[in-house]
């Protein structure tokens, strides 16, 4: 056994190593697994007891010797190919283009909904999409029994019937008056929930943003004088919009806006259900109980509110009819928006 030992000793003494290949040889030669120095430690089992011993001495002393000669060896191979164990890179060889992604439509729609009103002074607000029943409704002047508290509408925590997921950021505009002071002009974006049908016009998830602007003697006239600048910046000048007086609990007056369909150019959709005109946002004077419960005195301020989805927005801007695609994550359709 120790004449073998000294064999070995030998052969990594005379063993030459300049290349890769040849490094790798000495390492399977000697300090792998299966290498001549494993085996003998498997036959040290056969040594005589009273020499088991000394042999190990020896045989620990040729494992440390031949890893010490490897790890030299694997420096030394990788100073001569300039750091790089492995084979050198061709540096003449063509640059591969960088493969950058494409951002959601929804993401670019949102970002350009929040420029168009950044213009013209409306900061950004955000807040929980966890909410209490008081900021979700009861501050907004909701009645107890309103349809929208109705399990059919609203998904409520099964262990708190009083906290719920958000049905719209106006629970943003409810926070934002209860800790500042008017005057207030801002945006709120964000994801809301609601129990409905996922269809082609509706999902129980998506993205709504809702403006407020509260100060002295705002008018309806401000509020028709905004809409009407972000419906021009948004589809164009030549786009076509109206006001249908309407009711929300937080309004008062309150009208929806409808566009001209951009899909079907006014011909008749499935989108704007045949009539060429889509709804796009609902919106109002602040009622003067909103402004009540949020510490603001109505007899001193007034202001405006509207609020949109960011869905719809975008299926009308890049002409999509189907409101599902965006939550599909099919790539074809992503696609689609690179470089916008």
């Amino acid at each position: 056994m120790l004449d073998r030992v000294k064999e070995i000793y030998q052969e990594i003494e005379q063993f030459e190593v300049q290349t890769k290949d040849q490094l790798e040889l000495f390492r399977l030669r000697f300090v792998a697994k299966k290498g001549a120095v494993a085996e003998l430690f498997e036959k040290l089992k056969t040594v005589p007891q009273e020499d088991r011993r000394a042999v190990g001495q020896e045989l620990n002393s040729l494992k440390d010797f031949a890893q010490q000669r490897f790890t030299d060896y694997k420096a030394l191979v990788e100073e001569n190919s300039g750091g790089h164990a492995g084979p050198v890179p061709d540096l003449t060889l063509p640059v591969v283009p960088n493969q950058t992604g494409a951002l959601h439509p929804l993401s670019i729609v949102r970002q350009q909904i929040i420029t168009i009103f950044g213009r013209i002074g409306f900061s950004v607000s955000d807040g929980p999409e966890i909410e209490t029943d008081w900021y979700n409704f009861g501050a907004l002047n909701f009645p107890d029994n309103h349809p929208a508290r109705d399990m059919q509408d609203t998904f409520f925590v099964q262990t708190n019937p009083d906290v719920l997921l958000r049905t719209h950021t106006s629970n943003v505009q409810v926070r934002l008056m209860e800790r500042q002071k008017p005057p207030l002009r801002a945006i709120m974006p964000g994801r809301v929930y609601r129990n409905e049908a996922i269809s082609a016009r509706a999902h129980c998830l998506f993205h709504q943003v809702e403006g407020l602007y509260v100060d002295r003697n705002v008018g309806f006239r401000d509020l028709k004088d905004t809409l009407y600048h972000f419906v021009k910046e948004m589809f164009g000048k030549d786009t076509k919009i109206r006001f249908r007086p309407s009711f929300f609990p937080f309004t008062e007056p309150s009208a929806e806006i409808d566009i001209s369909c951009l899909i079907c150019k006014g011909a008749g959709c499935n989108v704007c259900k045949q009539t060429g005109w889509v709804e796009i946002a609902g919106s109002g004077m602040v009622d003067p109980n909103v402004l009540s419960n949020c510490g603001i005195d109505p007899k001193e301020f007034t202001g405006f509110a509207f609020g949109m989805g960011i869905e719809r927005i975008a299926m009308l801007k890049y002409e999509i009819r189907d409101l599902r695609l965006f939550t599909e994550n099919d790539v074809r359709f992503l696609r689609q928006f690179e470089g916008a």
